[in-house]
């Protein structure tokens, strides 16, 4: 080592005045390490370089006396950027050493190192040069105050330039994984988010801001300025309005920056335009300094690698609102509706509910004020369920006329919301009372899956609509087990009809004053494997729910004229077969011409062929009824009404069918024994005979009963007491014995 004042001559030799770049002071530092064992050399060093500036900004001295202690302050101060080490210090090659781990175990490449020596050619200066990145080596003796500081300026530049391409490359990099993370992102307010931490954390700041734009929550354009995505404690403010973060000027410089599309910077903040004229937004950064250039430079790049991203994260969230929003009421659709039962399901299933609210008639809101007033109506019924319940269940529109609550089972009951539909609800000049059914589910009765919480809803809600004591059912299992098995009985007799398994019998009807026999009623027969029937009180109306019953029907009208054909040659070619018709058939348009060209395909007589209705045939849908009767009426086909009586005739609606015959149902025969029980039965011969029509009284099984109905003038019977239903070959032989 040389001696003191060894050092304070090379130091203070005469040297030409210092370079003018540290003639202004500045705001940032540059770090600098001084690691000597001799602490004489700390101090000349920085009284030697304390009054330097490089590119306008102050050296900050740090302070090693070992190679041991210079390394551990490096591993936890990474931000120096030139560093004076000495080779010689607790061994030979120290400063060497040092040199080697911060390249390869500290990986620090930016930091610029200057090798000093008091011992000149212990290491050969070529050799060091080549094998250790450094920026200089020299001898103690050599540096001159003037050459030290050309040292420390040629090095804190050579920091700059590397620090620069790295800050650049890892700009990119960010920029790169950015984009790529951002445009994975499809919920707008996530992505909005992800700009604003994404830009500070690209010009190494904390992320504080907010992204605003003139858009609605869908995606779609507003006049209103929205918050959709903020970091910091601007956090609390997505999905507001812009007014509610109270500051003039953050709203002053978003409005400019989206109003003259241009970024503005700031030594307070940044505002940055994202977008085109159709997708644009602001990006607001509460910098609290001026961005540099280079910073600038890479904001540039980012904003042009997602602006594409934006616009169609925007896109996508107009599709998804349009998939989980239903757009006349902007509640739930059915689908988030399902995903919110289920999510509900997983979370709090004990105490909540779902339900499935069914407007009545609604269809004829629609038909008779136009849909307009139907729409007018569903706002209406969605504003009154929010005010009710919208601060403590979810409320959706999951059909037409159909909307769905999800909450506490306490608060939605059959009462709390029959109470909303208690008064009129306005709908422009019109006053509207609508009734409402209703499907309720427990959630801890149903199952995990969204979809079958609400099939299970939807079963309680069918039950329901045909309650006629009350308007609402809960669910229970009970009520999935009879669907299932109506399911399976409908497979099974979908597939028996297909293999030609059904069977059609005839009853014979009787004559009550000559005891011949004028015709029979055809009737449908499921058998089973056992030997056993189904009855026809249960799969009828299954197949009728189904649609099945129009090809059955197609089928049992064939069936009735083989037979009738078969009657003609045994013998019998004056006799009938009535064969009964139900709603599904009258509403087919294809039903009244099928008739005919069965009859004309078979060529037999179309007065022995008679269609029987029931009442309530006719009173589901009247006038397709009678004008499908009247045409094959006008071909020549017989027509009566079967179950008179039951369902309370309107008496209008008898006067325009053009009927042939009435018959009395079983029930009102049942009813001979009671006090006045013949009443309604003489009623019923009595309307016949004033209307031309002649009566037949069926389920007669007693003599008493049938001269109970002789006595009243009614001409023909059926029943037990004759005959009971039989196949096709028993007919034949009852006919040939009668």
């Amino acid at each position: 080592m040389v001696s003191k004042a060894a050092d304070d001559d090379f130091l203070f030799l005469a040297e030409d005045e210092i370079d003018s770049e540290a003639e202004t002071q500045s705001s940032g530092e540059w770090h600098l390490l001084i690691v000597d064992d001799d602490e004489e050399i700390h101090t000349v060093t920085k009284l030697a370089l304390s009054d330097l500036l490089v590119l306008d900004r102050k050296l900050v001295f740090h302070h090693a006396f070992s190679g041991k202690e210079a390394l551990k302050f490096l591993a936890q101060h990474p931000y120096i950027a030139v560093i004076l080490l000495d080779v010689v210090m607790e061994s030979d090659d120290a400063g060497l050493k040092v040199v080697q781990q911060i390249r390869d175990e500290l990986k620090m490449d930016e930091v610029r190192i200057v090798l000093r020596t008091g011992q000149p050619g212990y290491a050969p200066e070529e050799s060091v040069i080549k094998e250790y990145d450094i920026n200089d080596y020299k001898t103690k003796t050599e540096l001159t105050r003037n050459k030290l500081v050309t040292a420390i300026i040629s090095s804190i530049r050579s920091y700059q330039q590397i620090r620069t391409i790295n800050q650049n490359r890892i700009g990119l990099q960010k920029i790169i994984n950015a984009g790529a993370n951002l445009l994975e992102q499809h919920s707008l307010h996530e992505f909005s988010e992800g700009v604003v931490t994404q830009i500070s954390s690209l010009i190494g700041l904390h992320a504080e801001g907010v992204l605003c734009a003139q858009i609605e929550d869908d995606g779609s354009s507003s006049d209103n300025i929205y918050v959709l995505g903020a970091a910091g404690h601007y956090a609390p403010y997505i999905k507001c309005k812009l007014e509610r973060l109270n500051n003039h000027r953050i709203i002053q410089q978003i409005t400019t920056c989206l109003e003259e599309r241009r970024h503005i910077f700031t030594e307070k903040d940044t505002v940055l335009y994202l977008g085109n004229t159709e997708h644009a937004a602001a990006v607001y950064i509460e910098t609290n300094r001026p961005v540099e250039d280079f910073d600038r430079q890479l904001i540039e790049v980012f904003l042009s690698n997602i602006s594409i991203g934006y616009e169609n994260v925007t896109l996508f969230q107009q599709l998804k609102h349009a998939a989980y929003i239903d757009p006349l009421t902007k509640t739930p659709n059915r689908n988030e509706f399902t995903a919110l039962l289920q999510e509900t399901r997983r979370l709090d299933p004990a105490r909540n509910v779902a339900v499935l609210i069914d407007i009545d008639h609604f269809s004829d809101v629609n038909d008779g004020l136009g849909q307009e007033t139907g729409n007018e109506l569903l706002i209406a019924i969605t504003h009154r369920l929010v005010a009710q319940f919208g601060e403590i269940a979810q409320i959706g529109r999951i059909g037409a006329d159909v909307f769905g609550l999800i909450g506490p089972e306490q608060a939605l009951t059959p009462e709390s919301l029959s109470g909303i539909f208690e008064m009129p609800f306005q709908c422009s000049e019109h006053s509207i009372q609508v009734n409402a059914s209703f499907g309720f589910c427990r959630l801890r009765d149903s199952a995990m899956h969204g979809l079958t919480i609400l099939k299970h809803v939807y079963i309680a809600l069918n039950r329901a609509k045909k309650h006629l004591a009350q308007n609402y059912e809960y669910y229970s299992a009970q009520m999935e087990e009879q669907m299932v098995d109506r399911l399976v009985m409908l497979r099974s007799l979908r597939s028996d009809f297909q293999k030609d398994k059904l069977q059609l019998w005839y009853q014979p009807q009787i004559c009550l004053k000559s005891g011949h026999v004028l015709g029979m009623e055809a009737l449908l027969r499921w058998p089973q494997a056992d030997g056993s029937f189904v009855s026809p009180a249960v799969f009828i109306p299954l197949a009728e729910y189904s649609g099945l019953i129009i090809e059955i029907g197609d089928w049992v009208l064939q069936q009735a004229c083989k037979q009738l054909q078969s009657l003609k040659a045994h013998g019998f070619p004056q006799l009938r077969i009535a064969v009964n018709v139900s709603m599904p058939q009258f509403r087919n348009h294809r039903f009244v011409q099928s008739v005919i060209d069965c009859v004309e395909r078979y060529q037999v007589d179309p007065a022995l062929l008679e269609l029987e209705i029931t009442e309530s045939v006719v009173m589901d849908d009247p006038q397709i009824v009678i004008a499908a009767l009247n045409k094959l009426k006008t071909f020549g086909i017989k027509v009566a009404i079967d179950d008179f009586g039951i369902g309370f005739s309107s008496l209008s609606y008898l006067q325009q069918l053009p009927l042939d015959r009435i018959k009395i149902d079983r029930a009102f025969i049942q009813d001979f024994a009671r006090p006045n029980g013949t009443l309604i039965a003489e009623t019923v011969v009595t309307l016949g005979q004033k209307l031309g029509l002649a009566t037949i009284a069926e389920g007669i099984e007693t003599k008493a009963q049938e001269e109970a109905v002789r006595t009243m003038g009614c001409q023909e019977a059926q029943g037990f007491m004759y005959a009971k239903p039989m196949t096709a070959a028993d007919l034949l032989k009852f006919l040939a014995k009668s």
